[in-house]
C-alpha cells in the first residue's frame, strides 16, 4: 500500500509502444516496463501526457493497464495508473479497471476539454474517491486543464478524499512555487520536475513524475538519492546539468512542434534504454532518427555520461 512515507523519488511515466500499424505493441511495452523495474526505479505510472492518455481507446487503456500492473507486480514495484478523462464517468470507469487489476494508485487531472467551474472541482474529486478503495490518489495539476487550484482547494480535496497522497505539480501551478510547495507538503507529497529539485527540495518536494529517469536510470536515480539525502550542494550541480539538457531539448524540439511524448521517446531511445519506437499518435509529430543522432551528438559533446547505459 502506498503511503506518504514510501511515495517518493522519480516514478517513470512510460510512453506506450505503438506498432507501425498504430496498434499497441504489448511485447515491446512489457520489455520497457521490466527494464524500468529491473534497474530499481521507485515506481511506474501510466497515462500522463507522455503516456498519451488522450490518444487511446478504452480497450487499449485496459490492455496497457493490465500489462503495466502485471509486470510491476512480478517485480514488486509500485504502480500508478493515469485515469484522466474528459468527464467524470470516464475517469470512474478507468479507476475501477485500475482497482480490479491491482494498481497501487491512480493519477487524475481535472477534465480539460470544457473548463470545469470552481463549484464543480470538489464534487468531481468526491465522485472519483468513491471508486478508489485503498488506492492512493495523485492529482495531476497542469495548465492544460485551464484551471489552477488554490491551497484551500487542495486542502478541500484532501478532506474529501483522504487517499489524496501526491500532487504532480507542473509549471504555473501552486506546487511549483517555493511558498506553495512548502504549504502543500504539510499534507501531500509534492512531485516536481527534476530540474527544480534544488530549488523546491528544501521546500518539501520529494519526487518527480519523470521521463528523464529512463533517459538514463543510473544518472537520475543518483540524482534522486541526492534529493532524499538532502544533499543540496550536489543537487545544485546535478540540476544545472539537467537544465542544460532541457535547454537543448526545448530549442531543438519546440522548433519542430514536438509534444511531450515525442520529447520523451527521443530521450529514452537516444540513450538506448527504451526499446519502444519513436512513433507517437497523430496528428501529433514524432521525433525521427535524425533527431536521435543530433541528441546523441549533443550528449557526446556536453553530457557523455548519458550514453553510458
Amino acid at each position: 500500500m502506498l503511503t506518504r512515507d514510501n511515495l517518493k523519488g522519480s516514478w517513470a511515466g512510460l510512453p506506450p509502444a505503438w506498432t507501425p500499424n498504430d496498434t499497441f505493441d504489448e511485447k515491446i511495452y512489457r520489455e520497457d516496463v521490466r527494464r524500468c523495474c529491473d534497474v530499481g526505479m521507485p515506481g511506474i505510472y501510466t497515462g500522463g501526457t507522455t503516456g498519451e492518455f488522450y490518444a487511446m481507446e478504452f480497450d487499449e487503456f485496459q490492455a496497457i493497464t493490465r500489462a503495466t500492473i502485471e509486470e510491476c507486480n512480478a517485480s514488486d514495484v509500485p504502480v500508478m495508473i493515469g485515469c484522466t478523462s474528459t468527464y467524470t464517468l470516464g475517469v470512474q470507469r478507468r479507476v475501477e479497471v485500475a482497482a480490479d487489476l491491482g494498481a497501487d494508485g491512480v493519477q487524475v487531472a481535472l477534465p480539460y476539454w470544457m473548463e470545469i467551474q470552481e463549484d464543480q472541482i470538489i464534487p468531481f474529486f468526491k465522485e472519483i474517491g468513491k471508486s478508489l478503495g485503498s488506492m492512493a490518489l495523485s492529482v495531476y495539476e497542469t495548465g492544460r486543464a485551464k484551471v489552477t487550484l488554490t491551497l484551500e482547494q487542495h486542502q478541500a480535496i484532501k478532506d474529501a478524499v483522504p487517499n489524496y497522497l501526491m500532487l504532480k505539480a507542473n509549471a504555473g501551478t501552486l506546487g511549483c512555487t517555493p511558498e506553495g510547495c512548502q504549504a502543500l507538503s504539510k499534507f501531500v507529497n509534492v512531485f516536481v520536475g527534476e530540474h527544480i529539485w534544488d530549488e523546491l527540495g528544501p521546500k518539501g518536494a520529494i519526487g518527480s513524475c519523470s521521463a528523464m529517469i529512463y533517459y538514463n536510470p543510473k544518472i537520475f536515480l543518483a540524482f534522486g538519492e541526492q534529493l532524499q539525502n538532502k544533499d543540496w550542494g550536489a543537487l545544485r550541480k546535478s540540476c544545472a546539468k539537467i537544465k542544460e539538457l532541457l535547454a537543448f531539448l526545448v530549442k531543438h524540439c519546440d522548433a519542430k512542434g514536438f509534444t511531450d511524448t515525442a520529447y520523451d521517446r527521443l530521450g529514452g531511445v537516444s540513450s538506448g534504454f527504451l526499446k519502444t519506437s519513436l512513433k507517437s499518435r497523430g496528428p501529433y509529430k514524432a521525433a525521427t532518427e535524425v533527431d536521435v543522432r543530433e541528441l546523441r551528438q549533443w550528449y557526446q559533446a556536453h553530457f557523455p555520461e548519458m550514453l553510458e547505459i
